[in-house]
């Protein structure tokens, strides 16, 4: 499985690394789990959206410093290139959901090809 990070989630998760100092081992965990399970295995996992091409998934990214929260995490799951882009990375106590317009542009540069 490939991973790649889009420009917004790389300043998410280097602030978020700040604050919680474990996110890094978290974050390699959670690609392990989904190079096994790319939609999720659990009800932690969520299809926000789909088309020919791919999936946009949200999940909980559970991390060690959070004790019991979570961060969530919106990543896209391109079946045919076996890749996974991720897209966001927020605080549920930060932000209530995710920014639809982020998603909504990602998915406009599809569209334009």
């Amino acid at each position: 499985m490939n991973f790649k990070e889009l420009p917004e989630f790389q300043k998410e998760i280097k602030r978020y690394s700040k604050r919680y100092k474990s996110l890094f081992d978290d974050l390699e965990q959670f690609c392990d789990v989904v190079s096994v399970s790319p939609l999720g295995n659990s009800r932690h996992f969520n299809i926000i959206t789909q088309n020919d091409i791919l999936f946009i998934v949200k999940a909980r990214l559970f991390c060690r410093y959070l004790k019991g929260s979570s961060l969530r995490i919106i990543y896209a799951y391109f079946k045919e290139d076996q890749q996974i882009e991720f897209i966001e990375l927020y605080f549920k106590g930060d932000k209530e959901n995710e920014d639809r317009n982020r998603i909504k542009n990602y998915l406009k540069s599809f569209q334009d090809k």
